[in-house]
């Protein structure tokens, strides 16, 4: 049986989403269509974001106005789970730093540093390792110029880790979309999990049709 807290959605399921490319372009903010599209499907079921930048970047995507993005939704997960909330109130949190070590943290730099400093690319634009609560995330041509990067975490810190803290509500389905789901991309451990239901969207427009059809139709 669902837990207390969502047993009064007439659908005992948590559906749950990644932000880039999910719910909002990259790094953009989301539309006001997708806003009323999460408002309405929370009136059916619990409703989670799961996101690699930590949670002042995805508010900036997912907020609107003055209202804190933990407010429209029931779970929210930054940094790939490792900053975890419930209902507004904090989970428990992993700390990169802490697990990891200084030491071999300033190894680990100092190496993907000298290693991108010695590429020969085309261009190479502002920072090329932000820090994370959770991770690093790694860009060889600078965050400035794309998107392009990659994120470095200990073993088993990808978009699962959230699952531990959902399981104890006991719903029926758990279901995930994502635009990452192939093999390789950080949608795919996740959408591939036998604990979820996993959905591959294309754009945002995707994502809407996908729920209507699924939810609210």
């Amino acid at each position: 049986m669902v837990s207390a807290d969502f047993a009064e959605r007439p659908i005992k399921k948590l559906v749950r989403f990644d932000v880039d490319g999910t719910l909002s372009p990259a790094r953009q903010r989301a539309s006001p269509e997708i806003i009323q599209l999460l408002r309405n499907l929370r009136k059916q079921v619990a409703i989670g974001f799961v996101g690699g930048p930590d949670l002042v970047k995805i508010s900036e995507q997912l907020s609107v106005g003055n209202i804190n993005v933990l407010e429209e939704f029931d779970f929210g997960f930054a940094e790939n789970d490792l900053t975890a909330y419930r209902l507004g109130k904090p989970l428990e949190s992993q700390s990169f730093i802490k697990t990891v070590g200084e030491k071999d943290y300033q190894e680990l730099v100092n190496f993907i540093l000298h290693y991108i400093a010695d590429l020969n690319i085309p261009i190479k634009r502002g920072t090329f390792v932000e820090f994370r609560n959770g991770m690093i995330n790694v860009s060889p041509i600078g965050r400035n110029a794309t998107w392009i990067s990659f994120d470095v975490f200990p073993h088993g810190w990808d978009k699962t880790y959230c699952l531990r803290h959902v399981e104890k509500d006991n719903f029926e389905e758990i279901h995930f979309l994502g635009d990452k789901t192939s093999k390789g991309g950080n949608d795919y451990e996740i959408f591939s999990d036998p604990r979820t239901v996993g959905h591959t969207v294309r754009s945002p427009a995707d994502t809407m049709r996908i729920c209507t059809e699924l939810f609210l139709s």
